[in-house]
């Protein structure tokens, strides 16, 4: 690997770049549905898989991906993954029909969990600890950037070139990314024999997240509740069995041994299901209730995410100096705080008070967010560097399919099976207000976990 000054630079502008293009390439379909479900006649379920394909895709494939990359080569990895997420962005513009744009999805899912656990790896071995902070810090605000633009870019080609050109530039980004890859990125040559890969830990470890994941979004319904059962008792011989084998999937004294890795999880997790339906909710809130346009809605929501964008390379920053766990409490906090003045906010309310709290939201999401993943990837040896960031990767996924879990469950049992119309605005309200109030306990607990995890600095 490249350890000079140039080379460094190098590894940081790419897997910058490459965190911006997997954020936005994830988030840019969802304004772009109805726009694919008029050309290709995509049916509600079908325009459902499409949201939830490459998510659910990446879920199940970060841990097994994450250990072979750390017994074989994660440059490789690294540079495949690319190639796959920039040839199938191109076949995706190209799909003539919703089964094969579901298909090119499902392999960005497969790409998506090849690059993120790679390419942190990568950052982080170039760079000292005493700059992990920093560094992880610019890519974090990338994905946030990535986040940001995804309805305002992605809005923008859709009006005016169509949803396909939404992938050509994705597709042509992330080509630019494969040729800097294969110029320039030098790989790192397997010191020991790889051990045998855990392959029934996998798969017993897929069935276990797509159910999950699955059985959150069909709640209430039978089969959603069937499916979280099967997920909880696969989670269960998930469990005996990397307990009970010589050459584990996922090592279990990541948690049992080590405090910091798993209570940063544990806030991880806890943090993002706290969090990730609030710009949904709001931004309901803001076209039904307001009565504002989507657009506006959209600029509106801009505000969190651009302020994450601003906080974290400076709160990661911070985290090479302070304690972590103290930066990631104070970002918890504010984030509590935000979501408990969420509860009161009803028709009446002034569009600058929702201002002021997406404001709040953003500060603390971004404090909580470089630090936390700075004190996890502290915590492991330089070796478990892509596993450690593939189960990040994984809480952020469970904890956001928790999120939505929570809001569904909530429509169906106070909304019921009808359309948010004028008339029922007060129920839409009252889920809102139950949804916030259960987001703000988490995040209050998520505060002692976070600062459960112990001192992290040894430096």
């Amino acid at each position: 690997m490249q350890t000079q000054s140039s080379g460094k630079t190098f590894i940081l502008i790419v897997t910058t770049l490459s965190a911006f293009t997997g954020a936005f390439l994830m988030a840019s379909l969802n304004i772009a549905l109805p726009a694919v479900s008029r050309e290709l006649s995509a049916d509600a379920v079908m325009l459902g898989w499409l949201t939830i394909a490459n998510i659910m895709t990446s879920a199940i494939l970060l841990i097994p991906i994450g250990r072979y990359a750390d017994t074989h080569n994660r440059h490789r990895i690294y540079i495949v993954g690319s190639i796959i997420q920039a040839t199938t962005s191109f076949l995706a513009a190209w799909a003539p029909n919703a089964i094969l744009l579901l298909i090119a999805r499902i392999f960005h899912g497969i790409a998506a969990s090849m690059t993120m656990v790679t390419y942190s790896a990568i950052l982080l071995s170039a760079y000292p600890p005493n700059q992990r902070g920093r560094v992880l810090g610019i890519n974090v605000a990338a994905v946030y950037i990535g986040i940001s633009l995804s309805p305002l870019l992605g809005g923008f080609l859709t009006q005016n070139f169509g949803w396909r050109s939404i992938y050509i530039f994705s597709g042509c980004a992330v080509s630019i990314i494969c040729i800097l890859l294969l110029w320039k990125l030098r790989e790192e040559p397997v010191q020991n024999i790889p051990p045998p890969f855990d392959l029934p830990g996998a798969f017993i470890l897929g069935i276990t997240l797509f159910a999950l994941i699955w059985g959150l979004s069909e709640l209430p319904d039978y089969t959603g509740i069937i499916s979280i059962i099967v997920g909880v008792l696969s989670m269960v011989l998930f469990i005996y069995r990397e307990s009970h084998t010589k050459h584990p999937l996922l090592d279990l004294n990541l948690f049992k041994n080590n405090a910091v890795f798993a209570f940063s999880n544990l806030a991880a997790l806890i943090n993002y299901c706290a969090t990730f339906s609030v710009s949904f909710l709001l931004s309901l809130y803001l076209q039904y209730i307001k009565g504002y346009s989507p657009q506006y809605a959209g600029l509106i929501m801009v505000i969190q995410p651009a302020i994450q964008a601003i906080v974290s390379p400076v709160s990661g920053r911070l985290s090479d100096k302070l304690e972590p766990r103290f930066l990631s409490s104070l970002g918890m906090a504010l984030t509590a705080a935000g979501l408990i003045l969420l509860i009161f906010i009803g028709s009446q309310t002034p569009l600058s008070m929702v201002i002021l709290i997406l404001v709040i939201l953003g500060l603390g999401f971004g404090i909580f967010s470089s630090p936390n993943t700075n004190a996890i990837m502290g915590s492991v040896d330089k070796s478990l560097y892509s596993i450690a960031s593939a189960v990040t990767s994984t809480s952020r996924t469970v904890g956001q399919s928790l999120s939505l879990g929570i809001v569904t469950l909530l429509f169906a049992q106070i909304i019921g099976p009808q359309q948010i119309t004028e008339s029922v605005y007060p129920l839409f309200l009252k889920s809102n207000s139950i949804a916030f109030t259960i987001f703000a306990f988490l995040c209050i607990a998520g505060i002692f976990a976070s600062l459960a995890r112990g001192k992290t600095h040894n430096i």
